[in-house]
């Protein structure tokens, strides 16, 4: 039997294992924003989104560096998961010791932490929406120190420089996928 990606079934193991909105809305933001790359890149848009959708789904039980991807990918594999999944969804944590070499990899490193800080600065702002957050606004974000402290700087610039992108670009890409989804993140705004 051959495994294809398929997001109702991924969407029904988040919500099993992930019962908290903040965490599943992180989800849906990373699976949007890693879409988005998959379809200027040229590639499975399926197959990225599921892996995306899925990076964080043993967090909320399994938080500790000893745990987390760990048992999330035990459970895919037991699920018939492919390797390009749980290798992509590996590779995301710094302390996995999984290298990032292919470009999925690469994407969803890039995408997880910035997807979170993109929607930090949107929540901050006046009207609480992406729609009319710029790049320019998130970059200058970052520079502050207390602004989501938990969110290492040199990770958004390591994802970008991972990609090949300037920062402003990839920040602006992230920012347009997750438009796309902003009702179903709450960030269409008031």
């Amino acid at each position: 039997m051959t495994w294809a990606p398929d997001r109702a079934a991924a969407l029904a193991l988040l919500h099993e294992y992930t019962a908290g909105e903040s965490l599943r809305r992180h989800a849906y933001a990373v699976e949007a924003a890693v879409r988005g790359y998959a379809r200027r890149l040229g590639e499975d848009e399926a197959l990225w989104s599921v892996t995306a959708l899925l990076h964080d789904f043993d967090y909320e039980r399994w938080p500790s560096q000893e745990d987390h991807p760990y048992k999330g990918v035990e459970i895919l594999t037991q699920h018939g998961y492919p390797e390009v999944v749980t290798r992509a969804i590996l590779s995301h944590a710094d302390y996995s010791g999984v290298s990032r070499d292919s470009l999925l990899e690469k994407v969803l490193y890039a995408c997880d932490e910035m997807s979170g800080f993109v929607t930090a600065a949107a929540l901050v702002r006046p009207s609480k929406s992406v729609m009319d957050l710029e790049a320019a606004s998130v970059k200058k974000r970052m520079k502050d120190k207390a602004f989501a402290r938990a969110v290492p700087r040199e990770d958004l610039v390591a994802g970008a420089e991972a990609l090949g992108l300037p920062l402003e670009t990839h920040i602006a890409n992230v920012i347009e996928s997750l438009r796309e989804v902003a009702d179903e993140l709450g960030l269409k705004g008031a």
